[in-house]
């Protein structure tokens, strides 16, 4: 099993994520389990007070109004929390965010996309056979980037916010990576770096590529276009 994961970027140079294993994992993992039992759970008890005035105001049937009300609710709360979290934070959780790791999609190292952290969670059912997560911890153990089942079948590794030492990565801002996500912010600050060796007709390429990316409508000069590129890591 590696522990740090390259993905080739459009500048030429590798960029190098730090692979976060079975411990990283288990700790965000239980970081959230508590996050959204506890939050079940709340919305258990308030729902069971609804269901309970519900019931004494119209006359309503206890037990349809306790399964709608309280039911189908908490159970919401709890198997679509890491789907819905997942696609809104762009790969991360509150459990992510406090054990310091992220998803990255594969095969660039930017923000996995909606369908695939769909899939990733839809194969939650198979890592998490036959109990606790079984066999998804053991195929974070035996695979070479320390993936579970829904992370090959979505493209997607778990890697650490903090880049291993020494990389561009160790220069950016906060609010870069939460924005553009770990690999395109680093993209953004290697081409920057490497801007007076490159070509015009290259360099401006690439920037209006890394802008169309994050969203950013690219100036017509060149001038505007690493000005952009600086925002977006400042």
């Amino acid at each position: 099993m590696d522990s740090i994961v390259r993905i080739a970027s459009v500048t030429g140079v590798d960029i190098e994520l730090k692979i976060a294993g079975p411990g990283g994992r288990s700790y965000a993992f239980v970081i959230d389990w508590h996050i959204r039992f506890l939050a079940a759970a709340a919305w258990f008890i308030v729902g069971s007070l609804l269901a309970g005035t519900l019931q004494f105001v119209n006359g309503a049937d206890t037990p349809s109004s306790f399964v709608f009300v309280v039911v189908l609710p908490s159970t919401a709360i709890y198997v679509l929390y890491h789907p819905v979290l997942e696609v809104a934070l762009r790969g991360q959780t509150p459990g992510k965010r406090i054990a310091g790791v992220r998803l990255v999609a594969l095969a660039n190292g930017g923000a996995p996309s909606i369908g695939a952290l769909l899939i990733r969670n839809v194969f939650r059912l198979i890592d998490s056979l036959p109990a606790f997560y079984v066999v998804g911890l053991v195929s974070t153990m035996v695979t070479k980037h320390a993936v579970r089942i829904g992370d090959i079948a979505a493209g997607t590794v778990l890697v650490y916010d903090e880049a291993p030492s020494g990389l561009l990565l160790d220069r950016l801002s906060g609010a870069g990576v939460e924005r553009l996500g770990l690999a395109q912010a680093q993209l953004v600050r290697e081409l920057l770096d490497r801007w007076p060796q490159l070509g015009a007709g290259a360099r401006t390429k690439l920037a209006n590529d890394l802008l169309a990316r994050a969203g950013v409508a690219p100036p017509a000069d060149e001038a505007g276009l690493r000005a952009k590129l600086e925002e977006l890591v400042a």
